[in-house]
């Protein structure tokens, strides 16, 4: 069987679920992160342009999310980050706040807005205090826990913890079809997965089974491997950039730390000097402290 890529990698998962021709593989994974009511269930998936954010050449927003404008209005973009930039509250705020305000035209009512919803597929145990895989968050009053309104909708799905319940059988794909989907995205790196999942879309999801399909077909597809491979090496850069970043922070914090180590210790010692009663120029030429500096301890 033919190496399938890793729909980890955003430009794989685009190629699946973002790619026009496959949008009932993208209704059936909203149906199931949405956790829609039979009667709500999505039918008709409308694929829009990437770039409705993109402002000018130096925009930081990655072209590779799926956004997508459902029946009824409702806006939806999907993320999915293999590397964690620690900046995930801030940017899905940021670009939700761009795909809601993109709606509003020239004498529109603000009525007229609908809801848009961001979900966040990291590969990375992100909301460390809670143990669910899938997390979603809307605005609620405080104390009364009373929904302001559900214009806005942010998902946080986190492959690892689900990996680890899928390990303990706390989560069963043929019962879940979140997590059925979910764990299509860790196929590639799991052959267990892979067979469970290819016997359940053989026996009961069609949907399920042209995504597969799909998957093999994209997989062996020249440019399309080409592109991947450019995508690929492109994360694993930036993952590097990222950790040589975070060694770099825990270098500086490690220098800095030692230097307010030294200044409180010198700080103790003229605490003492000024207790047994040394003048202020004595404890300044001792200690090197400024003048300024020893009357506010003298305080």
């Amino acid at each position: 069987m033919t190496k399938r890529l890793d729909l980890r990698v955003d430009f794989a998962f685009k190629s699946l679920f973002g790619t026009h021709g496959n949008e009932s593989i993208l209704a059936a994974f909203l149906n199931a992160a949405l956790r829609l009511p039979e009667e709500k269930k999505i039918t008709t998936v409308h694929l829009l342009d990437p770039h409705f954010n993109k402002e000018n050449q130096e925009d930081k927003r990655s072209i590779l999310d799926v956004h997508a404008r459902l029946e009824d209005g409702t806006r939806i973009n999907i993320e999915i980050q293999l590397n964690n930039k620690h900046d995930m509250e801030k940017r899905t705020l940021y670009y939700w706040s761009k795909m809601y305000s993109s709606q509003m035209k020239e004498g529109m009512d603000y009525g007229e807005l609908c809801q848009t919803i961001t979900i966040n597929i990291v590969n990375f145990r992100y909301l460390s205090h809670i143990n669910h895989y899938h997390s979603v968050f809307q605005l609620y009053e405080r104390e009364e826990k009373l929904l302001l309104t559900d214009m806005l909708e942010i998902h946080f799905m986190e492959l690892p913890k689900l990996l680890i319940k899928w390990r303990k059988k706390e989560v069963d794909p043929r019962e879940d079809q979140l997590v059925r989907w979910l764990l299509l995205l860790e196929a590639s790196e799991d052959e267990e997965i892979t067979q469970i999942l290819e016997e359940i879309a053989m026996q009961e999801d069609q949907v399920l089974k042209k995504a597969i399909d799909e998957w093999e077909r994209v997989s062996q597809d020249p440019e399309v491997l080409l592109a991947y491979e450019a995508r690929k090496k492109a994360l694993l850069d930036e993952k590097s950039a990222l950790r040589r970043a975070e060694n770099l922070g825990e270098k500086r914090g490690r220098a800095e730390g030692r230097e307010e180590g030294r200044k409180e210790t010198i700080k103790t010692m003229a605490l003492g000097m000024i207790q047994k009663g040394i003048d202020n120029k004595t404890i300044s030429d001792l200690t090197g402290l400024s003048q300024e500096e020893i009357n506010n301890l003298r305080h």
